[in-house]
């Protein structure tokens, strides 16, 4: 299987943003568990992880895909760095589609808390997020430009930015069970 050297650089990216975060010695993830760490840290960590992703996934689209070369598009292919930020970290990551068409079945909401972040993302919120079984869980938007309209919105009648979303999951110390989407800022949404 041929590599792109962006895929290297996304994935030190990803890495480096959850264990910089860790005060714990980085180990390998067979030999110790994960460790957990507050809401407020996972938070902080899921916020920087989705804006480094968010930017890999643009930029990289942008500049390296092109349609008629026969790759796997830049979303796709970053679902093997999500494989490794679950396997060396615990820390999940997944897609979530939120506008237009479903594109791969994985992605489209399965549980309560995606349901209620389709919601909350289509409605231009910032996030939602939940605490529950250990686990913080966010999601937040991700914009389906005018390249991820042609497939996505195919019958689009303009190419305003859509909304797709990434969910991320980190363990946490003490299981608390919590539901919300944080309160629109003065700054937008």
């Amino acid at each position: 299987m041929k590599r792109s050297p962006w895929l290297l650089v996304a994935g030190l990216v990803g890495g480096m943003v959850v264990r910089g975060f860790s005060e714990e010695p980085v180990a390998p993830a067979a030999l110790t568990p994960a460790p957990r760490v507050s809401v407020d840290e996972a938070r902080r960590q899921a916020e920087l992880l989705h804006e480094a992703m968010h930017a890999t996934l643009q930029i990289v689209h942008h500049r390296y895909y092109r349609e008629d070369e026969g790759l796997l598009l830049p979303a796709a292919t970053m679902k093997e760095i999500f494989a490794e930020i679950e396997t060396e970290k615990s820390v999940q990551l997944r897609w979530l589609a939120v506008e237009g068409q479903v594109m791969n079945t994985d992605h489209a909401a399965q549980t309560e808390f995606e349901h209620a972040a389709v919601k909350a993302l289509q409605a231009g919120k910032k996030s939602h997020e939940e605490t529950a079984a250990g686990q913080f869980r966010r999601a937040a938007p991700i914009a389906l430009t005018n390249h991820c309209l042609k497939c996505h919105v195919p019958d689009r009648k303009n190419t305003n930015p859509r909304t797709a979303g990434l969910i991320i999951t980190i363990p946490i110390e003490h299981p608390a069970t919590k539901s919300f989407t944080p309160p629109v800022s003065p700054d937008g949404p």
